[in-house]
């Protein structure tokens, strides 16, 4: 085999030379991207293709570093000398915390999203409130001070040092490969997830829909931001935490939905009592009978209904389970707490006609009420005392 350069090779050989004034991980992935475009040109100009034929289709290699450089947003080469020679070395602190602020902000974005799609509940993502301070910060220190001193710092490329050994390995370039032509399927199906999450939790609590319309933004976000990260990388302070939070919500459902079908398909014995189970929405029930029990109601001997019981197994330990009532404002049956006092008033969704009157209507969520009277009579069983009898004198013998 010849060692001879191809006519690609020579060509970015010099504008890497032309690129030379620009951070080393910067220039390799600036000539990764470029790389399989002159390769398929080459191709085109047949076997023994010299760098003038690739001068004719692109122009000198100077000239088309100069195009990379203006795409990319990066400076003129005498503009970076000049800095180069009259700033000081800067300091490493704002950009990385504008760096760990994203990560720190990703990271906390997934597991909030794990937690509330495992328990296909909201409110988790109050905590998103923690982060929102990080977030802001960091944000600010990159609108401040570029996204170049934040691409320079060592962690950053040792990343993509790493990052680039992989794609020159057979089988990792491959895979590496694979994944980035996934990339405008996967800003797509970020959109549709973060759709999907909000009508789930909408669903599951009317409350939520005020969340519908930030994630509807964020999947607007994605489909923008995400095909534009390659030319300005500070679109990662969108496309990174959006991402993050898709893939631990995504873990988050099918942890759910894994729990959820091994609950269904499981073994109850037809008068078996498990005072601790949970319902499908992860809210502790009581079960007896292999069905759930939403009520328990004690009568005194005299068949008279008690309140205030509370309710303890064979050990002390507390029969614990979820309360619920009414929400005013939307008219719905809402988780409020748990404990193990009965019993609980009974809940009735239905509607209101013109007279305020209601009528009851199971599966309509226009209005509810709480109902705090026992709904039966209790007929208890008269326990009848055994019989005393008065033993015989034993009778004397001679």
């Amino acid at each position: 085999m010849s060692d001879k350069p191809t006519a690609v090779r020579v060509y970015l050989a010099r504008v890497r030379t032309a690129l030379a004034d620009l951070p080393a991980s910067e220039i390799e992935e600036i000539l990764e991207d470029v790389r399989p475009h002159l390769a398929e040109l080459e191709a085109e100009l047949g076997e023994g293709a010299r760098v003038e034929a690739l001068i004719e289709r692109l122009g000198t290699p100077e000239s088309y570093a100069a195009e990379l450089r203006a795409s990319g947003g990066y400076p003129a080469p005498g503009e970076g000398a000049t800095q180069v020679l009259t700033t000081a070395a800067p300091s490493l602190a704002k950009p990385r915390i504008a760096l760990w602020g994203l990560v720190l902000c990703s990271v906390g974005l997934g597991l909030l999203a794990f937690g509330a799609a495992v328990t296909v509940d909201p409110d988790p993502l109050v905590g998103l409130l923690l982060f929102v301070p990080v977030f802001l910060v960091s944000l600010a220190l990159l609108l401040r001070g570029g996204v170049e001193p934040v691409l320079a710092l060592p962690e950053v490329a040792w990343l993509r040092g790493s990052m680039a050994k992989g794609r020159e390995q057979e089988e990792s370039g491959k895979l590496l490969r694979y994944f980035a032509s996934l990339k405008p399927a996967w800003w797509v199906l970020c959109a549709l997830a973060l759709v999907v999450f909000g009508l789930v939790f909408m669903l599951r609590h009317r409350g939520a829909v005020l969340l519908l319309p930030f994630l509807l933004a964020a999947g607007a976000a994605a489909v923008w931001a995400g095909p534009r990260v390659r030319t300005d990388r500070r679109l990662l302070w969108v496309a990174v935490p959006i991402s993050a939070f898709v893939i631990g919500g995504t873990l988050g459902g099918f942890g759910a939905a894994v729990d959820l079908f091994a609950r269904g398909t499981s073994y109850s014995s037809p008068s078996s009592y498990y005072p601790s189970s949970v319902d499908h929405y992860g809210n502790d029930q009581l079960t007896y009978g292999g069905r759930e029990v939403d009520n328990v109601y004690a009568f005194d001997a005299e068949g008279k209904p008690l309140t205030e019981v509370y309710l303890y197994d064979e050990e002390g330990r507390p029969i614990t389970v979820t309360r619920y009532g009414c929400e005013r404002a939307s008219g719905t049956r809402q988780k409020i707490g748990q404990d193990n006092r009965f019993p609980r008033p009974k809940i009735e969704q239905g509607v209101t006609d013109d007279q305020g009157n209601f009528n009851g209507y199971n599966g309509y969520r226009g209005a509810c009420r709480e109902i705090a009277e026992v709904p039966f009579n209790a007929a208890i069983p008269k326990v009848t005392a055994p019989a005393t009898t008065t033993p015989a004198s034993p009778t004397p013998t001679r």
